[in-house]
């Protein structure tokens, strides 16, 4: 709980707060942060529409180009954590936006001159999940080295806002400009945020590199047997990862197949899947302002308890609620995952060691997420068989069922949080 000294008010705390963009470095990496994300989310809407208003395009073709993006971005996580460890975070995030735009930049030429011959899309494309897989580890690794230790929530909270505003704007700013001017020039803008993304990167100037073991060679293969003995070793980390794997699996059913399905049959179509949306972009943003006060003792316990809301608008689209109610659960969707992953990613970095931070943060990504596509296989057929609303609750059975084998874990029940957490506050 916060603790405020006599006079001193939560508009106060608050204010304290926003006094760490005075930081120059933090500014920076705020900013490059909030236009990396944007960026991000103008690419989605610009290159699946770019793709498919192609001549003989598909969704087939849509299909490739996408698993080209994905697969390396996988395949190659776990070595952009042992490169992020092993170099300055800030040269190896400016490697990947810079390595990002040239992807875009690359896709944009393609669609605009005509060319696109799909092997040569798909490649493009691998480039941006190549670029992912390298900058998403050194990212949850350079936020220690940039934010004093005793603010790295209110770091974490005030990054999350400008990532999840710049999804809501690149959601309606990207839509709007494929519409108004095509899929090529809206990655061509796509491709200028994450340059000047890593142009901000650049003016952090050099971080040390992480591990200092007097010049000692690694191979790749031990440094990664180094980060699995760190994230191993700890049972709240794998528990939890363990947890989001099927729990992924399941919101990536409901938001990704079975939501819009759901939404289409029985409330009238996108506009009704589009307010959803809009609740739970909503609730990120205040999410983030619950985080910047938020200080729990039991940061893993509470992170996890927060998992167990989120199954609420599925068990509310399963059982046929008022879409009012819906747009509701979205909300609380939001708010709970934005704490939890402030609490998440405060706790890694306060917990790992440096050296090891970006390595353990990639296996952290590859566990949590390797489940999601077979989420999106079964859900089509899942609908046919059991019926969308029966789909729906089993997506929500999925979310509640991991969160509570997760609350037996005594690691997740029993770390404490360091004193600095609630200095952070005070």
């Amino acid at each position: 709980m916060a603790v405020f000294p006599e006079g001193f008010t939560p508009v106060h705390s608050y204010l304290r707060d926003l006094s760490l963009l005075r930081d120059r470095r933090f500014s920076l990496l705020l900013a490059a942060r909030t236009i990396s994300v944007l960026g991000n989310a103008f690419a989605p809407v610009a290159l699946a529409f770019g793709v498919l208003d192609l001549p003989g395009a598909t969704a087939t073709s849509l299909s490739v180009v996408l698993a080209a993006q994905s697969v390396p971005m996988i395949v190659f996580i776990l070595v952009g954590g042992v490169i992020a460890d092993r170099l300055p975070r800030q040269r190896v995030m400016m490697a990947g936006e810079i390595l990002m735009a040239a992807g875009y930049f690359a896709l944009a030429a393609m669609l605009l001159t005509g060319w696109t011959p799909l092997a040569a899309l798909g490649v493009a494309a691998a480039v941006t999940g190549v670029a992912a897989a390298i900058t998403f580890p050194a990212l949850t690794g350079i936020i220690p080295e940039v934010v004093p230790p005793d603010r790295l929530q209110t770091g974490n909270a005030l990054l999350g806002l400008g990532a999840n505003a710049s999804r809501v704007a690149g959601a309606v700013l990207g839509g709007g400009t494929v519409v108004l001017f095509g899929g090529g020039w809206a990655l061509v803008v796509s491709g200028a945020m994450f340059a000047v993304a890593g142009v901000l990167i650049a003016m952090l100037h050099r971080t040390p590199a992480p591990a200092d073991d007097g010049g000692a060679k690694h191979s790749v293969l031990a440094d990664l047997r180094d980060g699995w003995r760190e994230f191993s070793s700890r049972q709240w980390i794998w528990v939890v990862v363990a947890q989001f794997s099927v729990l992924i699996m399941g919101i990536q059913a409901g938001h990704g197949v079975l939501g819009p399905l759901y939404a289409k049959e029985n409330l009238g179509g996108p506009a009704a899947w589009s307010a959803f949306l809009t609740g739970e972009a909503v609730g990120t943003i205040v999410g983030v302002l619950v985080s910047l006060r938020v200080r729990p003792s039991r940061p893993i316990l509470v992170a996890v308890l927060l998992c167990l809301p989120t199954a609420l608008p599925y068990v509310l689209l399963g059982l046929d609620a008022p879409l009012w109610a819906i747009v509701a659960g979205a909300f609380v969707l939001g708010v709970c995952f934005d704490v939890f992953g402030v609490l998440w990613q405060t706790t890694m970095q306060r917990e790992i060691p440096a050296e090891s931070l970006s390595r353990v943060s990639s296996y952290d990504a590859l566990g949590s997420l390797m489940f999601g596509p077979i989420g999106l296989l079964l859900a089509g057929p899942a609908a046919g068989l059991f019926g969308t609303e029966a789909a729906l609750l089993g997506c929500a059975a999925l979310v509640t069922v991991s969160s509570l084998a997760a609350l037996l874990s005594p690691g997740v029940r029993d770390l404490r949080a360091s004193r600095l957490v609630h200095a952070d506050v005070k």
